[in-house]
């Protein structure tokens, strides 16, 4: 399973959106350099208010641009970075990889898949409505999150718009994603 980068992004300080950059430089065992939510603990407001001495599982955040036309047909304009994303991707069902997925990007990058973004009202606050569009319900009542993935960075290296993603699946059985 492969796709392509199609924009990195970060921001320093918190924000809900992220600027789009040129490259971003992911650190092992942190996240993206200079971006507000790298880091060996939680960093999300939430959950340091929770207990700021969990491990951070959301050190990078994935979204697949292919949501983007999905709500752009509800009326909803959304771009590369605007919902707190680092890597927007393109052709890799992001969504539908089990935990613990390594994601080989560009030349030396790797990321271990933690699991589903968990979207909160904040999106709503981006463009009224949205929420209902990223957040739904299946057939049988379970709740479906669609606002991208969460990972760890377990190589560091340099990722690019035009980079490529290869997907290495665990082995053993599938693991389903969870919010983080």
């Amino acid at each position: 399973m492969s796709g392509v980068v199609t924009a990195v992004s970060s921001n320093g300080e918190y924000s809900f959106t992220k600027t789009n950059r040129d490259s971003i430089r992911l650190l092992a065992g942190l996240g993206v350099e200079g971006d507000v939510h790298a880091g060996v603990t939680v960093r999300h407001r939430s959950r340091v208010a929770q207990d700021p001495t969990q491990p951070n599982l959301r050190q990078v955040h994935l979204m697949h641009e292919e949501l983007f036309a999905e709500v752009g047909e509800a009326g909803f304009k959304v771009a590369p970075g605007e919902l707190g994303e680092n890597i927007t991707t393109q052709g890799i069902d992001l969504l539908g990889l089990p935990a613990g997925t390594l994601l080989r990007i560009g030349g030396t990058a790797v990321l271990e898949v933690t699991g589903l973004r968990n979207p909160c009202i904040q999106i709503d606050n981006f463009q009224d409505g949205l929420l209902k569009r990223v957040v739904g319900r299946d057939g049988a009542g379970n709740v479906v999150r669609r606002a991208g993935i969460m990972s760890v960075v377990r190589e560091g290296g340099v990722v690019r718009p035009g980079d490529t993603i290869e997907a290495e699946l665990p082995t053993g059985p599938h693991r389903p994603l969870d919010r983080v």
